[in-house]
């Protein structure tokens, strides 16, 4: 097994020499003299403990520690003060700052050596317990992330679609965020929320999903309800995913220049999640092929959503979608249909 480090901290060489010689056997040792010394070794060596002296000129132990806990690298790490103070108070401020243990000096060995493990088994726990609790939450939310695949799969099966528009549709979503500018926080949620949009069409009846032909004007009303129908599945939530996957849901229909549906709104009224979708869902719809229609060709659909920037699509989003067209390419070629 590794043996654990562990950072001693004190501008006196004779204490640092009394603590390495009491725990040097057993652990890995760090050393630094002063305090702006031990918060460098710190976050590059990142000890598993640091023993941490009090009285140092310049930067005292109290600063180092608040210094310790204030950044997200180091903050996890055990201090235990080892310092001349013994009073109180000093100890209560010690623990206020973050600390968990307190030795006072002179150190005796059987202390230093029964402190330092303890703390070292506490910490490994944590750590443990910490992984864990990370490995379980990633397979909550990988779980979450399927269902809400598989639910926008059922939409786009009984519209005649397949699995595979809603992967791709949500590949080509993320890239035109990331190519706008948007957080990879954004991006990633605009993924998992992108296979919902079109959820609202479980509601619709089939007879004006599947029909060969043109919709009627009553049967056109029937099927723009599929956006409002799948915001009201959606419901409201606190989860970022489903706020988002509503808004995509009732606002990826709507179009620049305000002729879309359900409301009508036009350019930057309309959610930005919804502009993207929008781009990205029909971009998809036109290149895919279907036992009732050929694929458009790339050179096509895009000419198609060109003329359509400042009508139907965000222009600034065309123009970030057509940076990206190459990626584009690759994810259809990966994920291409066969009928």
């Amino acid at each position: 097994m590794e043996k654990a480090t562990v950072l001693i901290v004190d501008d006196t060489p004779e204490n640092i020499d009394i603590l390495v010689g009491i725990l040097g056997g057993d652990y890995n040792i760090k050393v630094a003299i002063d305090g702006p010394k031990a918060l460098v070794l710190a976050e590059k060596a990142s000890p598993d403990l640091i023993l941490l002296d009090v009285m140092m000129p310049g930067m005292n132990g109290y600063e180092v520690c608040k210094k310790l806990k204030s950044e997200p690298l180091t903050c996890h790490i055990p201090v235990i003060f080892v310092t001349a103070l013994a009073d109180s108070e000093d100890e209560t401020k010690g623990f206020a700052l973050g600390a968990v243990d307190y030795i006072t000096k002179p150190v005796s060995p059987a202390v230093v050596q029964a402190r330092v493990k303890t703390h070292l088994s506490l910490y490994d726990q944590k750590r443990l317990l910490e992984s864990q609790v990370a490995l379980r939450t990633k397979e909550l939310n990988d779980t979450r992330f399927e269902i809400i695949r598989r639910l926008g799969r059922a939409a786009e099966y009984k519209d005649n679609e397949t699995g595979l528009h809603v992967i791709r549709m949500s590949h080509y979503a993320r890239l035109l965020a990331l190519a706008a500018g948007f957080t990879p926080t954004f991006c990633e949620l605009l993924y998992n929320a992108a296979p919902m949009h079109d959820i609202g069409k479980i509601g619709t009846p089939d007879s004006i999903l599947r029909k060969p032909g043109k919709l009627d004007a009553d049967e056109w009303q029937e099927m723009q309800l599929h956006a409002s129908i799948g915001a009201e599945i959606i419901g409201d939530h606190d989860d970022p995913l489903l706020q988002m996957a509503k808004r995509i849901a009732i606002s990826h229909h709507e179009k620049w220049d305000g002729s879309g549906y359900p409301y009508g709104i036009s350019g930057d009224d309309i959610p930005v999640e919804g502009r993207i979708i929008a781009i990205a869902d029909v971009f998809d719809a036109l290149t895919s092929a279907r036992p009732y229609k050929k694929a458009w060709s790339v050179e096509d659909t895009i000419a198609l959503i060109d003329s359509e920037s400042g009508k139907h699509f965000d222009p600034k989003l065309v123009e970030r979608f057509k940076s990206v067209l190459e990626d584009v390419k690759r994810i259809k070629s990966e994920n291409e249909e066969t009928f």
